[in-house]
C-alpha cells in the first residue's frame, strides 16, 4: 500500500469530493483506494510513480496538484524527532512532506528558521515542525522554508497516526 499526499486539495475555491478522487485514482489503474479525510490523502495499491499520479490529476482535474508518494513502510518510520519534554508545553507537531531528501548545506539552511517558538527538524524527507502554540499564530517564515526547501505539504502528527492505522 501507498498514500499519495495531494498539496492544496479543498482548498483556494477549488472542491473535489473523495467519491470523485477515489474515481480519478481507480480511473489511473490503482486499487482499493480509500480516502481519509477531505483534504487529499489517498491510499491505494499500485506504483508510486509521483509524476504519473501528478500528471493524471493534471488531466483529471485541469490544474496541478504536487503529489508526494509513501509506502506503508516508510509512513510507519515517522515518529517525532523530538523529546517528551519539548512536546509538553506545545501545539500539534506538523509534518511536510518533501520531495527529495535534502542535502546538508539545505538542511541548515531549513534549520535556520527554527527559534524557541518553532522546533524544526528534518528526517529523510519529512520536515517536522513543533510550534509553541497553534500554527496560525505562529511567527514561522513558511515563505523561506519554502524557497530552502521546495513545496511540501503538511499533515499533523495525528493524521498522520490515523492513517497509518487505516493501512494497517
Amino acid at each position: 500500500m501507498h498514500v499519495a499526499f495531494l498539496r492544496g486539495m479543498n482548498v483556494g475555491g477549488r472542491r473535489i469530493t473523495n467519491a470523485e478522487l477515489a474515481e480519478i485514482f481507480t480511473g489511473m489503474g490503482f486499487a482499493d483506494v480509500a480516502l481519509y479525510r477531505a483534504s487529499g490523502n489517498v491510499m491505494f495499491k499500485g506504483a508510486s510513480d509521483e509524476a504519473a499520479i501528478e500528471s493524471g490529476l493534471q488531466k483529471a482535474l485541469d490544474y496541478e496538484v504536487r503529489t508526494f508518494v509513501r509506502s506503508a513502510d516508510e509512513l510507519a518510520a515517522i515518529t517525532s524527532p523530538f523529546s517528551e519534554e519539548q512536546h509538553a508545553p506545545r501545539g500539534k507537531l506538523q509534518v511536510t512532506f518533501l520531495k527529495s531528501v535534502p542535502d546538508a548545506a539545505t538542511i541548515a539552511a531549513a534549520l535556520a528558521f527554527a527559534s524557541d517558538d518553532d522546533l524544526l527538524a528534518i528526517v529523510g524527507r519529512e520536515l517536522y515542525w513543533l510550534p509553541r502554540t497553534g500554527i496560525s499564530t505562529s511567527d514561522l517564515d513558511h515563505k523561506g522554508l519554502h524557497k530552502v526547501l521546495g513545496l511540501g505539504t503538511t499533515r499533523t502528527m495525528g493524521t498522520v497516526q490515523n492513517i497509518r492505522k487505516k493501512l494497517g
